[in-house]
């Protein structure tokens, strides 16, 4: 293979283990298409050029030694632009933190750094993981590397481009309200939102306390289990962190899927809202593909979207404002104009609404739980259609519109993953979510993997 940067994370370490590539030409082929082709797509805020070159340079050199710190020593990846980076600017693509350059590491940084990643630099993302792509913020607005006129999703928006453009080998999102799968949905990567809890937020901007969970996009399930196998694990200074077992993610991408049952929610995507007709197709070929796999897989009833939706909505905006609320208030010309809506529309829901969506929340859960008994996995649409244009007016409340298909695992917490099923004739992506109960994320990337390596959708770059 002449191009490099069309190598996954999992093939790239076996030819590093076996002497036959070094991360130096690894880092270099990503920097010199960083060069050639982000201008198209404006994914990259900060690129680390000379901090890449000598964390690649120490790869080879600990490799060559004999040191072998796993399947990321060596690896390229990148940053959402909220992730704080010890002597790297972290602005999470606002003007109020444009040259803020942080001291230490965030905890998943760090775990990185140990693991021998190489860090290319710093992504776009929604102002705050809360705004949008508006002209009045300090950096371009990212675009979809598989046509630029659209938006790529967001908020982790230049993590979903940049892999899918090969712009690096995995990229760090966040994901409070589908901040993650929705990037990876309509840019044709992987990614996984874990369990809330298991991944550490410690250095990460806040957005909402109860929802935030960090977590990889890269190109493909196996590559992304690699990225979780290095940042799981507790974290005394995030309050949020749980001890959960050690479970090794790479290895989990080769179980079998025979005795595994996945309850098919297909009444949240083909109700009074509905996806495009190309994706319930794109959906119900998945399904089978994955019964051919050994599965079994059911249509299964689960609460309303809705209220999944009107839930998560009440407790992230309530708690955003909690957060933002006195920079709001003291330079509020500092916000783009919708971030700044977005924040301030929080003083407006009373502790009464604040305390019963953290019941409707737990009663949700329960109902979830229980409808889930007998089965692994939850199956269902990742987005409605096709991205928006730039072109098109931007709804300052964006979430008054269709319910969110992301939105029941952020209020559940359960790990839920986004795999691409296809693409419209459209040319975008068609994409489904799989989620599994608390902790086992190892089922979700099981069958997401078996996925993948069963159908061609991996092959198929967007040509920038």
């Amino acid at each position: 293979m002449t191009d490099l940067t069309l190598l996954g994370i999992a093939e790239a370490g076996r030819l590093m283990a076996r002497g036959e590539l070094t991360s130096t030409d690894l880092t270099e082929a990503f920097l010199k298409r960083i060069e050639a082709v982000d201008h198209k797509i404006a994914s990259y805020i900060t690129v680390t050029a000379d901090m890449a070159r000598n964390a690649a340079h120490q790869a080879d050199l600990e490799m060559k030694g004999g040191l072998r710190r796993g399947p990321m020593h060596g690896i390229p990846v990148a940053l959402k632009d909220i992730y704080e980076t010890a002597g790297v600017r972290t602005t999470g693509h606002s003007n109020l933190k444009k040259d803020y350059v942080p001291a230490i590491d965030a905890e998943t940084v760090r775990r990185l750094k140990d693991a021998g990643a190489v860090i290319l630099g710093k992504l776009g993302t929604h102002e705050f993981a809360n705004g949008a792509m508006t002209p009045d913020q300090p950096f371009p607005a990212v675009r979809n590397p598989w046509n630029t006129d659209y938006q790529p999703g967001g908020s982790s928006s230049g993590s979903g481009a940049a892999v899918a453009a090969q712009l690096c080998m995995g990229a760090m999102g966040s994901d409070t309200g589908g901040s993650i799968r929705n990037p990876a949905g309509y840019c044709a990567t992987a990614g996984i939102k874990p369990t809330y809890g298991l991944v550490s937020r410690c250095g990460i901007y806040p957005l909402s306390f109860s929802f935030d969970t960090a977590g990889p996009l890269a190109w493909t399930s196996e590559d992304c289990a690699l990225m979780l196998d290095v940042l799981a694990g507790y974290d005394p200074n995030d309050q949020g962190s749980v001890k959960a077992a050690k479970v090794d993610y790479g290895a989990s991408c080769y179980g079998s899927l025979k005795g595994m049952r996945i309850a098919l929610a297909r009444s949240w995507y083909e109700g009074e809202h509905a996806v495009t007709p190309e994706m319930k197709t794109g959906i119900d070929e998945a399904a089978r593909v994955l019964a051919d796999l050994g599965a079994t897989v059911e249509d299964v009833v689960f609460p309303d979207i809705r209220d999944y939706h009107i839930c998560g909505r009440v407790v992230i905006t309530a708690e955003a404002h909690a957060i933002h609320r006195q920079e709001v208030i003291e330079t509020p010309e500092k916000f783009g104009y919708t971030t700044r809506r977005r924040f301030q529309l929080g003083a407006f829901l009373t502790a009464e609404q604040y305390l019963s969506a953290l019941r409707f929340r737990r009663q949700l859960q329960q109902d979830t739980r229980a409808t889930m008994r007998g089965y692994d996995l939850v199956m269902c649409a990742n987005q409605w259609g096709a991205p928006e244009t730039f072109e098109e007016p931007q709804p300052i409340f964006h979430f008054l519109g269709k319910p969110s298909l992301s939105m029941p695992f952020n209020v559940t917490g359960q790990p839920a993953a986004t795999i691409c099923c296809g693409f419209g004739s459209d040319g975008f992506p068609l994409a489904f979510q799989l989620a599994g109960r608390a902790f086992d994320e190892a089922s979700v990337f099981a069958a997401g993997s078996a996925y993948e390596r069963a159908t061609e959708w991996r092959s198929h770059r967007p040509k920038l």
